[in-house]
């Protein structure tokens, strides 16, 4: 969907904004262009074509509650880039972001890198509506690179992963002066939030920029370390396995197992190996270790291990030094320095919870940051909620758990402790219609 002549038009102004009000500076920021909209959320953003619902397809489930509407401006624009991957409002420019400002405004920011290697209206749904009907201003950034060919930005190995890290930076430094502005007084809470990548993009500026932020909320981040694990050690293992297991091998069922998929989430393994598991190794093992293959742009898709340069036989442990210097550029190290809540499912089929938010909260605590940090293990959850439509019987949704995550931190900033780490069960008797709507964190 192209958004340009959606937003030149525009919407009038709510009856509510002062003269002037819908333009809206954004510093550094090479192009934008802010409109007054009825309704800042996806109900009414997908209407004016100010959103772009690919962007957010398939992560959250279909019987997430809608807000009412909010009204406010939006912002649209980028930072100054010389990658061109993404299309949204027909700019091919990256460093794209959106910034929304509601009428109403509670003094807080809430600020988001996509998840995988989607665009800045990836976290719409799935965030955005929420904490615009809480009052808070929200900016969300595509990272300064997009699309499954992500690794060709940048010069050396890391290059476009450490981008996004400066992404998130650049954009809530840039968008609390732009709130300031708008508003006549300063944002008096910034929050980080996100979603698997985004969840990472968390915990790496609470370990490094946490002078920005108040606090956080980590859903399913991706778990970077140089000495592993990371999604390079676990990944090859069950892509080696996979097609022996489909055959009927128990040898091959214990193979993936081993390397950390959820016993339980067999039903889960074959989409995952068609849609995320091929795709999502060879892509981020050429953006780390592009020698690997050599003059191929990410491998060869589905090869049969054996077969040269095949990904499912990448070992990670037997690679030159160089790999995980370029791991450790972006690696994480549980030393955060502001309250953070963890959000994981047990059933997560991409970054299986073993080798990922366990291991974190270990690191936060080993880091002696332990009071820090809150962590949910959500049981039947998976890596996308779009999954939990489709099997409603064994997975739930992890949006409801995100959304009182949220107001947790929110409790926990005013002074009101979170609920204790735990695992949190499958209530049994609620339906799957409750479990789209809410949860419990204690």
């Amino acid at each position: 969907m192209v958004l340009a002549g959606a937003l030149a038009t525009g919407l009038p102004a709510p009856a509510s904004a002062a003269a002037g009000s819908c333009r809206v500076e954004v510093p550094g920021a090479e192009k934008s262009v802010s409109v007054c909209l009825a309704d800042l959320t996806t109900t009414g953003t997908r209407a004016t074509g100010h959103t772009v619902e690919a962007d957010w397809a398939g992560l959250t489930s279909a019987g997430l509650p809608v807000p009412g509407a909010v009204p406010g401006v939006q912002v649209d624009g980028y930072f100054p880039d010389t990658s061109t991957a993404n299309t949204n409002n027909g700019w091919n420019h990256d460093a794209q972001f959106v910034l929304r400002l509601p009428a109403r405004w509670n003094g807080g920011l809430v600020v988001s890198g996509s998840p995988g290697v989607r665009r800045q209206y990836a976290n719409d749904r799935a965030i955005g509506d929420q904490v615009l009907a809480e009052g808070y201003a929200f900016a969300a950034t595509d990272k300064g690179n997009t699309g499954a060919a992500f690794f060709d930005d940048g010069v050396r190995p890391g290059d476009a992963l450490a981008e996004w890290n400066t992404r998130v930076t650049q954009l809530t430094v840039a968008a609390r002066a732009a709130a300031t502005r708008h508003y006549g007084r300063p944002v008096t809470r910034t929050l980080a939030a996100g979603l698997s990548n985004g969840g990472y993009l968390v915990r790496w500026q609470l370990e490094n920029r946490p002078g920005l932020y108040d606090g956080g909320v980590d859903w399913e981040g991706t778990l970077w370390r140089a000495d592993g694990p990371n999604l390079l050690t676990f990944l090859p293992p069950a892509l080696r396995a996979y097609p022996a297991y489909a055959a009927g091998s128990p040898a091959a069922h214990q193979s993936i197992l081993d390397a950390g998929f959820a016993p339980g989430s067999e039903f889960l393994w074959d989409y995952h190996y068609r849609v995320y598991w091929d795709l999502t190794q060879r892509i981020y093992r050429e953006e780390l270790d592009p020698s690997f293959d050599g003059p191929l742009a990410a491998g060869v898709p589905f090869c049969a291990s054996g077969t040269p340069s095949c990904d499912a036989d990448y070992a990670y442990s037997s690679r030159p030094p160089s790999v995980a210097r370029a791991v450790e550029r972006i690696s994480l190290t549980g030393r955060i320095g502001k309250p953070l809540l963890t959000l994981h499912g047990t059933l997560d089929t991409l970054l299986p919870i073993t080798r990922d938010s366990d291991v974190y909260d270990r690191m936060i605590a080993a880091a002696g940051r332990g009071d820090l940090h809150r962590y949910y293990r959500v049981e039947g959850g998976n890596h996308v909620d779009g999954l939990a439509d489709a099997y409603p019987d064994r997975l739930r949704p992890l949006g409801p758990c995100f959304r009182t995550a949220f107001d947790a931190l929110a409790g926990w900033l005013r002074g009101v402790r979170p609920p204790a780490s735990a695992t949190i069960p499958r209530p049994a008797d609620a339906t799957p219609a409750d479990l789209a709507r809410t949860c419990s964190l204690g």
